[in-house]
């Protein structure tokens, strides 16, 4: 598939070979014990479904957390907004965590999710990232589990998007005019 103002960063291929591997780390970790996945919305959904199939690990809930800084720009606001949720104290306290989110740049949603799901007492919390933009930190975060560390592109494909579009790409792609 070509676009004229896309280029491919990472296959299709590349990124399924990534998860088989983030997989295995979390199955290392998390051996034995049942885990509550959290996938931030919306762009996390196709790695999460991915990610879940590939592990080992039982996955004993799946919730969703919507949390944007960027709206329909390619420069995060600064502020993260933390909208919808299936969140629920009672299915977090005293639960192992594991967040999944499409991609750490800022720092900024890493921050505020954590500080939002901490409140409500889990038992551990660990955060996995498909992709890091390390060079973008604006807050300093630490990440459990990360697929693979890009340049400081505005990336789309996999889940995401650039003002909605993009999202049903299989493979990463770079904003070629970037």
């Amino acid at each position: 598939m070509q676009y004229d103002d896309l280029t491919i960063l990472l296959d299709a291929a590349t990124l399924q070979e990534g998860i088989v591997r983030l997989a295995g780390e979390i199955d290392r970790d998390y051996d034995g014990q049942g885990l509550t996945l959290v996938c931030i919305l919306k762009g996390a959904v196709m790695f999460s479904s991915d990610l879940m199939r590939a592990m080992r690990t039982e996955v004993v809930r799946v919730e969703y957390l919507r949390a944007s800084s960027y709206g329909a720009a390619t420069e995060s606001s600064s502020l993260v907004e933390i909208a919808s949720s299936t969140l629920r104290p009672s299915n977090i306290t005293d639960r192992h965590i594991l967040i999944v989110d499409d991609i750490a740049d800022t720092g900024r949603t890493c921050a505020a999710v954590k500080k939002h799901i901490g409140a409500m007492h889990p038992a551990s919390m660990r955060y996995c990232t498909l992709l890091d933009k390390p060079e973008r930190r604006a807050v300093p975060v630490e990440h459990d589990y990360v697929g693979f560390t890009i340049p400081n592109y505005y990336v789309v494909g996999y889940g995401m998007d650039l003002d909605e579009r993009y999202r049903t790409l299989p493979a990463i792609y770079r904003l070629t005019d970037e």
